[in-house]
């Protein structure tokens, strides 16, 4: 009877020991994190944060390597989103621009001329305005973590300054696949090109588009005063947050243990990557316009009088959208940033 007893315990103990093991064993070899853009710039330097947090902290449990250029979905923006919900992709450092067509929340921050500053940026995705938009991107089926941020989007072209509603009339500048971006340059006067963001450089090089919009960082990361861009204004007409999402299977695969982990991994890694996306124009003195400047670049800073034209020629596009996003939504927005502490 002992060694029955024996034999029992011994069995009883396997079994635990085995199911204590077996969610490790269900850890993929590897995990793939899509991102637009490279370690050279702000959106991939948090990227590389993030798996390196990761690696670091679950002990090699959980291995993330960076897929940059979107190459898991062949380079196209749009199609990230739906990828990381079908599985193709296990995480991702995403633009709500780039997942707008998916869900149709996310094109608040394309408002054009929304948010006038880093405070008002902060007042959404810090606020009960991100805490909607994070469980809408869970119902749309990712497990959303954490806010980043690309910037906000300036105006550059090889023409000639801008500074007026008139003097887009007839560029053709590149935009992302976003209705709401074609609708905002249309309404300006301009050419909107959609493409990708590697069609995009040789397009401005051949001179197939004359301009494009960006965040600064991506202005000198990607050099582009090399391909004829000369002229730059910065008129912070909307800003582009990025959000730290894993697919939802993967998620449910950890520990909780360990979901915690890439969760915490995910904020530290944001506040990081949202310091590092400001450096240089936070700052009173604006650092990084004066390296840009010194480059032979011309940096066009609008007047309030001047900005305000932009505004009211886009007021249009921003009334027709503000029903399509949810009115509901875009005035707590509205609300949120004209209570903001500056």
């Amino acid at each position: 009877m002992k060694v029955r007893s024996f034999l029992k315990l011994a069995a009883a103990a396997a079994a635990l020991a085995f199911a204590a093991a077996a969610p490790a064993q269900t850890y993929k070899s590897e995990y793939k994190m899509s991102l637009v853009v490279g370690t050279a710039f702000p959106w991939g330097q948090g990227g590389q944060i993030w798996a390196d947090l990761v690696r670091e902290r679950t002990k090699g449990r959980i291995n993330i390597k960076l897929y940059p250029g979107v190459s898991l979905v062949q380079g196209d923006q749009t199609r990230e989103f739906t990828a990381i919900r079908q599985g193709v992709i296990d995480m991702a450092i995403g633009s709500t621009i780039n997942w707008s067509p998916q869900v149709k929340e996310l094109n608040l921050f394309s408002m054009p001329f929304l948010m006038p500053d880093y405070a008002a940026i902060d007042a959404l995705t810090h606020g009960d305005v991100g805490k909607r938009i994070f469980a809408t991107l869970d119902r749309a089926g990712v497990v959303p973590l954490a806010w980043g941020e690309n910037g906000y989007r300036e105006i550059t072209n090889s023409k000639k300054p801008i500074k007026s509603p008139g003097d887009l009339k007839g560029m053709k500048i590149r935009v992302v696949g976003s209705p709401l971006f074609l609708d905002t340059f249309t309404a300006l006067g301009a050419n909107p090109t959609q493409m990708s963001w590697a069609d995009a450089q040789p397009a401005l090089a051949s001179g197939a588009v004359d301009g494009q919009e960006n965040p600064m960082s991506i202005f000198t990361a990607a050099k582009l005063h090399t391909v004829g861009q000369k002229h730059v204004t910065m008129w912070g007409y909307v800003a582009d947050p990025l959000v730290f999402v894993v697919n939802k299977d993967v998620w449910n695969s950890w520990t909780p243990a360990d979901r915690e982990i890439v969760r915490q991994a995910a904020l530290d890694a944001g506040k990081q990557q949202v310091a590092i996306a400001r450096k240089g124009l936070a700052e009173a003195d604006k650092p990084l316009l004066k390296e840009i400047g010194a480059l032979g670049v011309t940096v066009t800073h609008l007047s309030p009088a001047e900005r305000d034209a932009f505004v009211k020629v886009t007021r249009p596009v921003y009334d027709k959208w503000k029903n399509t996003i949810g009115a509901d939504l875009v005035g707590a927005a509205e609300k949120a940033i004209a209570a903001r502490k500056q």
